[in-house]
């Protein structure tokens, strides 16, 4: 529990930190950090409240203006169906501000397990892609080897278990991904996603 209360105190404050100026190496910094391969189940060990989750993130589309990453999220124990697939576009909003703009991709079962490929999706086109509006999470630079964001207020849409909008918060490391991810409804009452504060995804693989 002290742990988890840490990192709440983490997700909650480190927004107020002074924010570093974005170049444009810190942009490629930053999605060199979301590469790979990425797993809670050493959290899921001490915490029965979290699942063992497996995420995988790696490039696409390389020879685009814009750093674009292909994401799945699946339990470890099913990890050939994903319930979370999307699609991340990082560019920079201005001095300060990064933005991962959120997409998904139509008929994207189609698409399970391309991140194994040396070039996943390389045949996708952006028409396949349907951005989810007010999802974007705008992610600020805290020093070279941390970067700290979340969606703004009430703007991501969610239907999930009666939700009316969904948060996310996300601390990212070189190492490491925190990411609290919930609902809530017209009340401002959560109904899905963690309580307690983050999922902590370890780095287990680099691509």
């Amino acid at each position: 529990m002290k742990q988890l209360f840490v990192l709440f105190l983490l997700l909650s404050f480190t927004q107020i930190k002074a924010q570093d100026k974005i170049k444009e190496s810190d942009l490629r910094n930053l999605y060199n950090m979301m590469i790979g391969s990425f797993s809670s189940e050493n959290q899921s060990k001490v915490d029965s409240n979290y699942f063992d989750i497996r995420l995988k993130m790696v490039p696409m589309w390389s020879e685009s203006e814009y750093y674009w990453l292909y994401v799945e999220q699946a339990m470890a124990t099913n990890e050939n169906k994903p319930y979370r697939q999307r699609v991340y576009r990082l560019s920079k909003v201005n001095d300060t501000t990064i933005e991962s703009r959120v997409y998904t991709i139509k008929n994207g079962e189609n698409y399970f397990g391309d991140w194994k490929l040396e070039n996943p999706l390389a045949n996708l086109t952006i028409d396949s892609l349907e951005e989810r509006k007010g999802c974007s999470i705008f992610l600020n630079k805290i020093n070279k080897s941390e970067f700290s964001g979340s969606t703004n207020k009430t703007d991501c849409e969610s239907s999930l278990k009666g939700a009316t909008y969904a948060t996310s918060f996300v601390n990212i490391y070189t190492d490491m991904i925190i990411s609290w991810d919930r609902g809530f409804d017209k009340d401002d009452n959560q109904v899905w996603g963690a309580i307690n504060g983050g999922y902590i995804f370890d780095k287990i693989e680099n691509y």
